[in-house]
């Protein structure tokens, strides 16, 4: 397969291959990644620490990057400082049999983010990523002391998070739900992304709709998923408040789509703990 160049709307492009990702291909879509300087309104106190020598500390250790995406910005002098994000696989995460995890890393040289750690997932069939976990369980990092020494002993904090988060997913692939709690999940999920006070422009059905054979299974990973990869890439056909034909918009910015895949996760996994 060769590599996936998509744009991510008209906030950000992303970029996710089948092998691990250099240097040149990242410069392509994140060129914030590989700035050499951090942003002129940074003071002395800013531990400058480009993100590609984290990177490149991160590979020694057996991370590999796979997918990479930066915030698009209007200012043209912003846009190698602004936000980005990296999901790296370890070696022994490369592969799976429908799912992959992968460490998720987040930063900018604006001061608008500090380095973050977070865990997460690519599903196969869809190519979509999870983030999984609450945000207690994030790692953050102020640009200052050993930054590259703390970003290194943060990613093998989140991979050893794996393995809760593998027997999270066992539950809920475990525990079918019936058509009215389906409805119910999705229901709720709908809440997570528009206002309460104006109805949503498409319905629980709709994001419960499957776009492959293999997720039309009740049980509820498999909702998850539906739900997830819907609200996420949108392109469904609704209605708006005015009553007028809308299509939904793939969640594109890099906070929002973590925000929402993050929400929709702890939904599940509440669902399974109240379940289970």
């Amino acid at each position: 397969m060769s590599t996936l160049a998509s744009r991510f709307s008209s906030n950000a492009v992303v970029l996710r291959s089948d092998h691990p990702l250099t240097n040149d291909e990242i410069a392509e879509v994140a060129p914030s990644v590989l700035a050499n300087c951090p942003h002129e309104s940074r003071t002395a106190r800013y531990t400058y620490i480009p993100t590609v020598d984290v990177l490149d500390a991160l590979r020694k250790e057996g991370f590999q990057p796979f997918m990479v995406c930066q915030t698009r910005v209007r200012n043209d002098g912003m846009r190698e400082y602004t936000k980005h994000m990296l999901r790296l696989r370890h070696a022994d995460q490369i592969t799976g049999t429908s799912e992959a995890n992968e460490v998720i890393l987040l930063n900018s040289h604006n001061g608008a983010s500090s380095y973050q750690m977070l865990a997460g997932m690519i599903r196969w069939a869809c190519q979509n990523g999870i983030v999984c976990g609450s945000d207690l369980s994030d790692i953050r990092i102020p640009h200052k002391g050993d930054v590259i020494g703390q970003v290194v002993e943060g990613a093998f904090k989140v991979l050893k998070s794996f393995d809760e988060t593998a027997q999270q997913r066992e539950g809920m692939a475990a525990m079918v739900l019936d058509e009215g709690e389906q409805a119910a999940f999705a229901r709720a999920a709908l809440t997570l992304r528009y206002d309460e006070d104006k109805p949503a422009p498409v319905t629980e059905r709709q994001l419960l709709a499957p776009r492959r054979m293999e997720d039309r299974a009740p049980d509820l990973w498999t909702t998850f998923n539906r739900v997830q990869e819907n609200m996420i890439r949108g392109g469904l056909h609704g209605r708006n408040a005015s009553g007028r034909a809308t299509t939904t918009r793939a969640v594109t910015g890099i906070d929002q789509n973590i925000r929402l895949n993050r929400a929709l996760w702890v939904l599940a996994d509440e669902l399974r703990r109240l379940r289970g």
